[in-house]
């Protein structure tokens, strides 16, 4: 069997967010569906597909979900940004059940004015 270049498997990527904070910085609620940016000096494109084990805050229970990268902070961006990659959430089962955990345990702090770390 071949390998064609760009269609690796899916990386999967464990993301443990233990404070809210850290979710909310992280949490990219712009994006359709949602999505979470994970931070990463491993190179991406934009359009690779991953899959996300992610725990979040004092829950103990995982959630899995796929998604595309659609955003990309290189590694010594300007400004000190904290490299990594935004993956949109799929639109499926697993993605809506993740944006709807995010938003739940962040509720009003979406309404906040803050920076992340995309925007």
């Amino acid at each position: 069997m071949s390998s064609i270049p760009g269609m690796a498997r899916p990386g999967v990527l464990s993301l443990a967010i233990k404070e809210k904070s850290a979710l909310y910085a992280a949490y990219m609620p712009y994006i359709k569906g949602g999505g979470l940016f994970i931070p990463s000096t491993r190179a991406y494109q934009l359009g690779d597909e991953v899959f996300m084990l992610l725990t979040l805050l004092d829950d103990i229970n995982k959630i899995p979900v796929a998604g595309k990268v659609v955003w990309i902070t290189p590694v010594g961006c300007h400004g000190g940004k904290t490299p990594g990659i935004g993956v949109q959430f799929d639109d499926n089962e697993n993605g809506i059940q993740a944006r709807n955990r995010i938003e739940g345990m962040l509720g009003s702090a979406l309404k906040l004015v803050r920076p992340t770390h995309t925007i």
